[in-house]
């Protein structure tokens, strides 16, 4: 390795996904957690017809996103009990930037480190360790995946440096499970010394927020996405809400011009017309618990409930687990072999229907 790069980075593993070039023309993605439809055609016209006619490709976007964070604003308070200001709204080029953004806030320069309970979303130990912040793993109960309070309490009372952030999804990836009444407990009476960041990525599915509870807790940011079930995953918008004081910090040290004009519009559209997308969660949420009932009576895998738009199951023979996933593949279904198991997002009808039927094909040969 390079002598001027950072010899810590030669064994870090990037988060992946499969190369475009090795993949069949016709592929169900199912391993990526998106939304099964489109934007409406008419919707994607307007957008298209608004960027020809209206948008000044030679102009820098909106720095400030002021118009946005007041739509998102007035949204997140529809779903909490107290009004949420667009003072306490930040937009990031997808929730990954704003990770990263809180990760330069608090713990770079060895001022601190991260505290994550595993299995979960990745990107936040990878992100901490590009930028050189250690990253403490505590685990879940392997039967229930819910947090062992009791270790990860250990490993932040023998942090150096101390735990400045702990991140939580609600609900949990690759999982599916929701936080417990304990955890939610357990966050509340964290030390205000670490900064509690709460995922909710999956909001519009599992229907389950702590917004609510902003207001008593100056350590906490909730993160959330328009890339799910908003439809928006190629425009790479996501947004935090927290206290304006922790805000106004993130503001400070995101890039400038961080999210393209075209995808600020495309959000503000997606808030405009969000009772016509989210109209399609009922039907993702049924074809969900249809895909349970019929996985749960497979003899071969054992599957855990889900509050999200995805399934965590693993087969009773592990070493089957990627065989299986390169059958899939191979007849253009991708799912997400992660944490000894394998998860799987609900698609279309008809995509559900094909990861069904290829699964049973696997399971009969064995």
């Amino acid at each position: 390795m390079a002598t001027f790069l950072r010899p810590e980075l030669s064994n870090l593993r990037a988060y992946s996904t499969p190369p475009s070039d090795s993949l069949p023309p016709e592929l169900d993605y199912l391993d990526t957690n998106e939304f099964p439809w489109d934007l409406p055609t008419a919707l994607k016209e307007a957008l298209a017809q608004q960027y020809v006619s209206t948008l000044a490709s030679h102009r820098y976007p909106d720095s400030h996103h002021w118009p946005l964070r007041q739509a998102i604003a007035r949204y997140v308070s529809e779903h909490s009990p107290t009004q949420i200001s667009p003072h306490q709204i930040a937009v990031g080029n997808g929730s990954d930037e704003l990770i990263r953004s809180i990760l330069l806030a608090t713990a770079i320069g060895g001022y601190g480190s991260i505290l994550v309970a595993e299995p979960t979303f990745s990107i936040y130990g990878i992100l901490a360790q590009t930028l050189g912040i250690p990253v403490h793993r505590a685990k879940r109960d392997p039967e229930t995946f819910v947090v062992q309070i009791t270790e990860a309490n250990t490993l932040i009372a023998q942090a150096d440096p101390p735990v400045r952030v702990l991140f939580m999804l609600q609900p949990n990836s690759p999982t599916g499970n929701p936080l417990t009444a304990a955890e939610v407990d357990w966050l509340r009476q964290l030390p205000e010394e670490i900064l509690v960041v709460i995922d909710e990525a999956y909001f519009e599915f599992s229907g389950k927020t702590l917004v609510g509870e902003l207001a008593e807790h100056s350590n906490w940011v909730i993160l959330r996405t328009f890339s799910k079930a908003f439809r928006l995953a190629a425009h790479r918008v996501g947004y935090a809400i927290a206290n304006a004081e922790v805000i106004a910090v993130l503001e400070k040290v995101r890039l400038p011009y961080n999210l393209p004009t075209f995808s600020q519009v495309a959000a503000q559209a997606a808030l405009e017309h969000r009772q016509e997308l989210l109209a399609g969660i009922p039907t993702v949420l049924a074809q969900r618990e249809h895909l349970y009932q019929r996985l749960q009576a497979c003899p071969h895998l054992r599957v855990w409930p889900s509050v999200a738009n995805f399934l965590f199951f693993r087969l009773q023979e592990p070493e089957q687990t990627q065989p299986l996933c390169e059958a899939l593949r191979t007849q253009g279904t991708l799912v997400r072999a992660i944490a000894g198991g394998i998860r799987v997002t609900i698609g279309t009808p008809a995509e559900t229907e094909r990861f069904w039927q290829r699964l049973q094909a696997f399971l009969n040969q064995l």
